[in-house]
């Protein structure tokens, strides 16, 4: 077991911070007027991609610097972080599946549907506000 450097998780959820920040106005935003501005779509696109991003990164290097095995996959790596009691179960289950959102983003699986990528945004900013909220008090112990 490694020590935690906290200055890696603090640059990494200075990232969520900032992106979930910059997609507050997507929320106040028109369906219509959304799906009209490409470069807002691609924005909202990339800021999202990076939070999830952050989120894993922080995930499984804490679970590995304490000890944990790798999670498997970035869905696991929520999934450990419940287990591990670096976050709470139930938090920790209900952000996992925003790694698909991630994954659709980066791979392009399908097209994207504007609409769940706009209604990500009201759930990435009620669940991740909750996730540095207890990151935070994890590496504070």
């Amino acid at each position: 077991m490694s020590p935690l450097d906290v200055e890696i998780v603090q640059r990494k959820l200075a990232v969520i911070v900032e992106n979930l920040q910059a997609l507050v106005p997507i929320q106040e935003m028109s369906r219509e007027k959304y799906i009209g501005d490409l470069y807002r779509r691609k924005a909202t696109e990339r800021m999202l991609q990076e939070l999830i991003e952050a989120a894993i990164d922080i995930n499984t290097y804490i679970i590995v610097q304490t000890g944990g095995g790798a999670p498997d996959d970035y869905y696991e790596s929520f999934i450990k972080t419940g287990e591990h009691g670096i976050l709470s179960p139930q938090l920790a289950e209900k952000l996992a599946p925003s790694t698909g959102l991630r994954n659709r983003l980066v791979h392009e699986y399908d097209v994207l549907d504007h609409d769940i990528v706009r209604a990500s945004v009201d759930l990435v900013e009620e669940l991740y506000p909750k996730y540095v909220k207890e990151i935070v008090a994890y590496i504070s112990r």
